[in-house]
């Protein structure tokens, strides 16, 4: 059995329809001032950013998302015989599980944005519950259970992974014999790193992305074509049929 270790970013999600970040034309890019609302500290102290990020929320293509070929590949790849993938993704869109890969497959290194959390209590629910209460006029959602601050269950800068996660994913990175890094910077740390740790443990590291990365030069294979049609034909390749 083969372990194969797909480390996703937003690049894979693109073809969805939902944009990227740091790219050329990354919403980090076009509006700076963005990432306030998606900043810990400045959400928490301004009632103002958390009534834009609700909004911000409201409109995000997350949910008319429907996964790409590349997502729908990474699954297959998984049902192929003789094939084990662990999908480490960066991305906080649900599009890899909507695409096939069960749950358990996927670990959520920057959370999820398809769920809120309390910042008092934790108490978890749908943010499509949270998203009808935005829609029926509360600017600024408490929860239900203490009245405390809502957020989208999603790692915002200043918080730490969850180390239960990211140790997990450290152990995967460790174990698997192939490592593709497609659709990431590999810039964002502590998840970047763990292209390092594979290929240190002796995976086979593939790149897969438009623009070069802090990783190239440690990769097998630097595949800048594409994704949505570049990874189907490259996990084709690792299951040993031809495109």
């Amino acid at each position: 059995m083969t372990l194969v270790a797909i480390l996703s970013g937003a690049g894979i999600s693109t073809d969805s329809g939902i944009p990227d970040y740091r790219g050329p034309q990354g919403l980090w890019r076009r509006d700076p001032q963005a990432e306030k609302l998606v900043t810990y500290d400045y959400y928490m102290a301004d009632p103002d950013i958390r009534r834009r990020s609700w909004i911000m929320r409201r409109e995000s293509a997350t949910w008319n998302a429907e996964p790409n070929a590349a997502h729908r590949a990474v699954a297959e790849l998984d049902r192929r015989p003789g094939v084990a993938v662990r999908v480490l993704t960066q991305n906080v869109d649900g599009l890899h599980q909507l695409g096939g890969m069960p749950d358990r497959k996927v670990l959520e290194l920057h959370g999820t944005a398809r769920t809120v959390t309390c910042t008092r209590c934790h108490v978890r629910s749908p943010m499509a519950e949270a998203l009808a209460r935005v829609a029926a006029g509360e600017d600024d959602p408490a929860c239900t259970k203490c009245g405390g601050i809502l957020k989208s269950a999603t790692v915002m800068f200043g918080e730490r992974l969850d180390p239960v996660v990211l140790g997990q994913a450290m152990a995967v990175a460790k174990a698997c014999e192939v490592f593709v890094a497609v659709g990431t910077t590999l810039q964002v740390q502590p998840a970047a790193s763990l292209a390092g740790i594979a290929a240190e443990h002796g995976a086979r590291l593939i790149v897969v992305n438009a623009e070069p990365t802090p990783y190239d030069e440690l990769a097998d294979e630097v595949v800048r074509e594409p994704i949505g049609t570049a990874l189907p034909a490259l996990l084709e390749r690792l299951a040993g049929v031809e495109p």
